[in-house]
């Protein structure tokens, strides 16, 4: 009743095919944000589901969809939000034709070893050979996993419950990370933040310092949460000083690299003492573009990751015992269904190859450079950070008080969006509100980076 022969199937894929390559090839003249509302979008959408089908008609719908989304082209700049190869986007719908539960390699053979084999790619080729992992929803996910790792090993909770715990990490830190300790049953109250220097890193000697206290006042601590690209600025914490301090203190070292670390791929050297970690997070749905969701946690110790996450019932217990067909996913993370994440960023990878990869990274960080020497030499606006990898934050200053110039910044921000040339986010730097570029596409061309600066100034 439901399925399709197989001539039906093909026809109805090829009205997607047809309607998604329709998508890119306008993707470039699209608004980035489409002229819609609220009310508009729940009048097309919204309304009782339909008791008959409508067949083929259905698929006719699929340009209003895309007339109503935000068109994630070169000149998409807001969040950090990858832009959707396409190689990648066809391997997820490979995935879903296949519709494999990534549990144990007995559910699912050869998407387990693909998924397995990719997070050995990536560790390779981010400098952290020997590194295991599994593909989550995102870098919440992936955060919140490599902390109850942390907890696991250094103040064991699965049986009796939570105990009291320090974690360390930047003022900078992602918002997932005290999310995490919420839902860890650690608390956000014993979430140490760190102040960080005049480039938004973390201090190491205030780190040691808060350590030291803590110790003295018999507080017990579990881990240090590290950033690899902090989502304001970019900014990298000095990764090797910050694993010396871990090791001497008998702490777990998380790496948020959600943002950044894909980035190593292209500049090795900002990154030195990631290999240093317990556990790192990437977002390859970020600066790997590839469609949501595709996110990764690695991790150096594949034990502990089963001691913190394996609990299985007997009837999922396997009986294998080759090393190969023995392995489960849901003994390694926290998902038991999975979807077959991996396949996308395997056929991507294998299309392109790492060097096409490594190309467009060095791309965005140009671009970021770029638009940086485009606002110092424009007397009305103002850098307002450091540009260490693809972010930039800056403001219009046309002189005023702070209040002044935040309020009229968001205003400027307002009319950019509506305008839709390019599509901008917002940040606040030691208090101030700033326009905010992220570089994470690979569509993006040096006007389009011309093209930020432009609308900006338009919207004075």
């Amino acid at each position: 009743m439901l399925d399709l022969p197989p001539d039906e199937f093909r026809s109805a894929a090829d009205a997607v095919t047809a309607a998604a390559a329709q998508f890119l090839a306008e993707l470039d003249a699209r608004p980035v944000f489409p002229a819609t509302s609220g009310e508009q979008t729940a009048a097309i959408f919204g309304g009782p589901a339909p008791e008959e089908g409508l067949g083929s008609v259905a698929f006719e719908d699929l340009a209003l969809v895309a007339a109503h989304a935000r068109a994630t082209n070169a000149r998409f700049f807001g969040y950090v939000h990858g832009s959707g190869e396409p190689v990648a986007a066809l391997g997820d719908l490979y995935a879903s034709v296949l519709n494999q539960n990534v549990t144990a390699w007995r559910s699912s053979p050869a998407a387990i070893t693909i998924e397995r084999t990719v997070a050995g790619w990536l560790a390779d080729a981010i400098g952290c050979p020997g590194f295991a992992g599994a593909f989550t929803s995102g870098g919440s996910m992936a955060n919140l996993m490599g902390l109850a790792m942390a907890r696991e090993v250094r103040a064991p909770a699965n049986e009796e419950g939570a105990r009291p715990a320090l974690v360390y990490a930047s003022e900078e830190a992602h918002m997932s990370v005290p999310k995490a300790m919420a839902l860890l049953g650690i608390g956000r109250a014993n979430l140490r933040p760190i102040p960080v220097d005049d480039d938004f890193r973390m201090r190491v000697d205030a780190l040691d310092a808060a350590i030291a206290e803590d110790r003295t006042a018999g507080r017990h601590a579990i881990a240090i949460v590290a950033t690899a690209g902090t989502v304001n600025t970019g900014a990298i914490d000095p990764l090797e000083d910050i694993a010396r301090v871990a090791r001497d203190n008998d702490l777990w070292l998380h790496v948020d690299g959600a943002y950044g670390a894909p980035a190593a791929l292209a500049v090795p050297d900002r990154f030195t003492g990631l290999a240093l970690a317990d556990s790192i997070s990437l977002d390859a749905h970020k600066w790997l573009y590839q469609p949501l969701d595709c996110s990764l946690l690695l991790f150096r110790d594949t034990a502990i990751a089963r001691t913190t996450f394996a609990f299985t019932g007997d009837y999922a217990r396997s009986f294998a015992t080759d090393a190969v067909e023995g392995f489960a996913f849901f003994e390694e993370s926290i998902e038991l269904s999975r979807r077959f994440r991996a396949l996308k960023l395997w056929l991507s990878l294998r299309y392109h190859g790492l060097a096409r990869f490594r190309e467009a990274i060095a791309a965005d960080l140009a671009h970021a450079r770029l638009l940086a020497r485009l606002v110092q030499s424009e007397p009305a606006l103002e850098l307002l950070a450091p540009v260490e990898l693809s972010a930039v934050c800056f403001r219009v200053n046309d002189g005023g008080d702070q209040a002044a110039l935040d309020r009229h910044n968001a205003e400027i921000l307002q009319r950019v969006v509506r305008d839709g040339r390019v599509y901008l986010s917002n940040a606040t730097i030691r208090g101030a509100f700033a326009l905010r570029a992220c570089f994470v596409n690979h569509r993006t061309t040096d006007d389009d980076v011309a093209a930020i600066v432009a609308a900006v100034l338009a919207a004075r």
